[in-house]
């Protein structure tokens, strides 16, 4: 989910300020001998207490490049340890001080935090550490302030980290059952909408075949020409009124029965209608289509068909590539047509309702997938269905 534009703002004016005050602070505990300053500070020392302030200021990309704020804080506490011994350019007032600044603690946190190659941050990590602890001129203390002060930063990242994603996964699971609750809803209006059709048709039928059966008693009584042929009128349109009401409701019956749409192993099926009748049609497969579940899998049947069917209707001669992409948390399918090579049929192209791919977009979106379909950049038409790869009532039809 993008961020908004306030809190991007908000959110870099916070890294400066924690900069700022890990400046502040480093500086003044350097002031005050905590760390590496001398008794007497000459020009080196008042120069490295400056670039001090500025690695310190690194903290303020923290988020978006952990391992520079870690390779500048490491660097500094090099040089400042290096600058001490061997070279011997700095005597600090108190030996048994750690040289890095406390800024390396936010410092640590950052890697296991805010990247995703989690080998690397330990990598930078581990190395900083060992800057610190300056285990070649040993000490117990500034060992144990090194480790501790590199250390608690990975250990919160690691919990925030674990934290974060245990969040993640609830609210995924909680979007999960709002769908399912949806989408049950709906099955449970089709199948209320399907009864009352077919109570609806007992009673009309009913009905309906009285009146039927009372034309017909009236056109064999019937003394006049005019009144007979008013009765088999009536007869007839009430045996027609039967025949229609009949096949809506076995449409509805077999709609309430269950969807018997292919899933994704009907897709070479459509693929060899579509060059049976001359478009050549190429489809390509990635991944394991078992990862798709059986509602996805019809809902990407139907895209395909409906694809294929413009192809045929608006492009003629055009060729067409089909691409399934099978992942575990998505099935993406793509389907890309040439430009025409022909005028197409007025008759053919005007034969649909113009309501395919509305529809199609109201299934994708119910199971909060996306679609789009619009013209590509070398002049043909691409349909583009992007959907989870699991749908949590499986059985659902849709």
């Amino acid at each position: 989910m993008a961020e908004a534009p306030w809190y991007r703002v908000h959110r870099v004016a916070l890294d400066v300020a924690i900069a700022v005050a890990f400046g502040l602070l480093d500086t003044g505990v350097t002031l005050v001998g905590a760390t590496w300053w001398p008794d007497h500070p000459g020009t080196l020392a008042w120069v490295m207490l400056g670039v001090q302030a500025l690695a310190c200021g690194s903290l303020a990309v923290r988020r978006t490049a952990p391992l520079t704020v870690v390779g500048v804080l490491g660097t500094f506490t090099l040089a400042v340890t290096l600058l001490i011994s061997p070279v011997g350019a700095l005597t600090p007032a108190h030996h048994e001080n750690s040289w890095a600044p406390f800024s390396t603690v936010l410092a640590a946190y950052g890697p296991l935090f805010y990247r995703h190659n989690r080998r690397r941050a330990l990598v930078a990590v581990a190395a900083l550490t060992v800057v610190v602890m300056r285990p070649w001129d040993p000490s117990v203390t500034v060992m144990t302030i090194g480790l501790l002060r590199t250390a608690v930063g990975p250990l919160l990242a690691l919990y925030f980290d674990a934290r974060r994603r245990m969040v993640c996964a609830l609210v995924e699971r909680a979007e999960r059952a709002e769908r399912e609750q949806h989408l049950l809803a709906e099955q449970a209006r089709a199948e209320e909408r399907a009864r009352l059709a077919v109570e609806m048709h007992d009673v009309v039928t009913h009905r309906v075949s009285l009146m039927v059966l009372q034309a017909g008693a009236l056109r064999v009584t019937a003394k006049d020409e005019a009144t007979r042929q008013a009765a088999e009128d009536l007869r007839a349109a009430g045996c027609q009124a039967l025949d229609e009401l009949r096949d809506v409701v076995g449409i509805l019956r077999a709609a309430s029965d269950g969807d018997h749409t292919p899933s994704v192993g009907g897709f070479d099926n459509l693929i060899a209608e579509s060059v049976a009748v001359g478009i050549p049609t190429e489809l390509i497969q990635e991944g394991d289509p078992a990862l798709a579940s059986p509602v996805v899998g019809r809902i990407a049947y139907r895209v395909l068909r409906e694809a294929l069917t413009n192809v045929r209707k608006h492009a003629p001669g055009a060729r067409v590539t089909v691409r399934v992409e099978y992942e575990e948390a998505r099935l993406r399918l793509t389907v890309h047509n040439t430009p025409p090579t022909s005028r197409p049929s007025i008759a053919l192209a005007g034969s649909g309702s113009g309501l395919g791919i509305p529809h199609l977009r109201q299934r994708v979106e119910l199971v909060q997938g996306r679609l789009r379909a619009g013209p590509g950049p070398d002049g043909g038409f691409s349909v583009e269905a992007t959907l989870p790869a699991h749908v949590p009532t499986a059985e659902l039809t849709v």
